[in-house]
């Protein structure tokens, strides 16, 4: 018989990280609220005091349980948890093994591994189909012959009203290249359009409703002169300076991306990352031959691609128009421009707003020259120099974070704590963002893209962005796996659909109120808090006025 006491249980929110070699210091957290629609998370840290025992058995013993699905959060390694000079606001800054992905129990169960701890994720996603009450939610851990090692038990509240409809656009870079690298699959074979969906109906779930679009392979994180793989949906034919073009698979991409629930198209830019000063990799038929005919060589605002782009983009405008996606559609030049690059993308914008006039150009840039000179219509600024664009009252703007994003402000890497992320949730809601972009969904590769990784064990790019910057999701044999910031993320999106219903209860200054009530300082995208309870009973107390105002 097994020492019932060798097994110790603690209940805490989606906010904390286990560390496997570290003792755990973590608040308890037994209770939450939830509105009926939306996902809620807590955890069940565990450490077991004995031999190794194998084959344990989760049990939820809930009237909820069929809403309920628990992950065992696995352990990745780290080489490059964050730069040198970092803040002060990270869990740890030595390499080793953080937790993240969260993989599904087994029918066998999990390993009781002495000495360490580890965690349980506990989700619940009732998807409107529950009645309002208060549940208790029992944990408990069993040997396989069936005897009972301990549980931990927690309750929920879950209130009749639900969270509206998301209205931020977001948008995580979906690198379809890595996933028919990742599984050695044909780009667009029957098995890469598959995966495709699979990635794609995840994204969607967790808050993504923009996916980026490879009208040609995006010129994104390519070393100069280097190639990724081709990925391009537009067919090309090349007959001396004509172009003919063939949408078939950019139609079957569009109809794939609605079905699974996309409602934004991001079209991939059509100059060079880094100073617009080169076309993408473009592929067409010529003379019979399939090949490469513009790409590091050419010059962006040469005449040749000139003439490709004022044949291409009527085209390209044309099928959009025949789609009706005409307020879906989002255009980019290049990405992350700086300001000794102003004048080859002055040029280069300028070729793109000549031709398609009326739709929107995003492009996360840093510099607020950019707009002023008219370059880019709705600039996307990173979240540590959005200032200039919110003191001068830019329109539905946008903000973002990448690698370089970590002194302050939010952002997802491994070593940051989960707080750090989802209060991300509320500054979007008080500075009205109406959208937002991360460069990495699924970014599988080395830095520059010069060869794949294996994401289950190089978790930075091959030791060039903290990890945690590169990817939010890994690929599962049979499904995708998600992360736990990306679990985390979403729940930063339910926090601002949240406070979007309680505005319209009570108006959005008494929002903004209730929000910045007990603190100091205003919150802005460097000052907020940085503790994981105030997050949290904040979010219970929007709940229980939005359904105040419900009963």
């Amino acid at each position: 018989m097994i020492n019932r006491n060798a097994l110790k249980t603690r209940v805490l929110s989606s906010l904390e990280k286990v560390f496997a070699d570290e003792e755990l210091r973590a608040p308890e957290w037994k209770s939450g609220t939830m509105l009926n629609n939306e996902t809620y998370s807590f955890q069940v840290a565990y450490h077991w005091d004995n031999y190794m025992l194998k084959n344990v058995k989760v049990e939820v013993r809930s009237e909820l349980a069929p809403h309920i699905t628990i992950y065992s959060v696995g352990l990745v390694p780290s080489d490059m948890p964050c730069y040198w000079d970092h803040d002060d606001n990270v869990l740890r800054t030595t390499p080793g093994l953080y937790p993240d992905p969260l993989m599904k129990t087994s029918c066998e169960g999990i390993t009781l591994l002495p000495k360490q701890w580890r965690s349980l994720w506990v989700k619940i996603s009732p998807e409107g189909q529950a009645k309002a009450g208060i549940y208790p939610i029992e944990i408990v851990f069993c040997s396989k012959e069936g005897e009972e090692l301990g549980e931990a038990v927690f309750s929920l509240e879950l209130f009749e009203t639900a969270l509206p409809p998301q209205s931020l656009i977001h948008t995580s870079w979906f690198h379809t290249d890595c996933i028919a690298t990742y599984y050695s699959l044909e780009v667009f074979s029957e098995e890469h359009w598959e995966r495709i969906g699979q990635f794609l109906e995840t994204a969607v779930k967790y808050g993504i409703n923009m996916i980026l679009t490879p009208l040609f392979t995006p010129p994104l994180d390519t070393e100069v002169g280097g190639e990724r793989p081709t990925v391009q949906l537009v067919g090309v034919e090349k007959v001396n300076d004509q172009y003919h073009f063939n949408f078939d698979k950019l139609e079957r991409w569009v109809s794939l991306c609605l079905e699974k629930g996309v409602q934004y198209f991001e079209l991939s830019h059509l100059f060079t990352q880094w100073g617009a000063k080169h076309a993408p990799k473009i592929m067409a038929t010529e003379n019979g031959e399939y090949k490469r005919i513009f790409g590091w060589d050419t010059d962006a605002a040469g005449p040749a691609y000139r003439n490709f782009l004022e044949q291409f983009l009527p085209e390209l405008l044309k099928f959009i128009e025949a789609k009706g996606l005409e307020e879906r559609v989002y255009f980019h030049v290049s990405d992350e421009p700086h300001m000794s690059d102003l004048e080859s993308y002055r040029a280069a914008s300028g070729i793109i707003r000549e031709l398609v006039q009326g739709y929107p150009i995003i492009d996360a840039l840093s510099n607020y020259e950019f707009y002023e000179a008219g370059l880019v219509p709705n600039p996307i600024p990173s979240n540590d120099h959005i200032e200039d664009f919110l003191e001068n009252g830019v329109e539905k703007l946008w903000t973002y974070y990448c690698c370089a994003q970590y002194k302050k402000v939010a952002n997802r890497f491994f070593n940051m704590p989960s707080a750090r992320s989802r209060i991300l949730g509320m500054q979007l809601y008080k500075f009205d963002i109406h959208g937002f972009l991360q460069w990495g969904y699924n970014f599988w590769y080395s830095q520059h893209s010069k060869y794949p990784i294996d994401p289950f064990k190089v978790t930075d790019a091959a030791q060039a962005f903290p990890s945690g910057d590169p990817f939010s999701v890994y690929p599962g044999a049979d499904s995708p796996i998600v992360s736990l910031r990306l679990q985390v993320f979403y729940e930063a999106l339910q926090d601002l659909r949240a406070l979007k219903l309680l505005e319209s209860h009570i108006g959005r200054e008494k929002v903004i109120e209730l929000l910045e009530e007990d603190l100091d300082k205003p919150i802005t995208f460097s000052e907020y808090p940085t503790d994981a309870e105030w997050l949290l009973r904040k979010r219970e107390k929007i709940n229980r006025i939005i359904q105040e105002y419900n009963n």
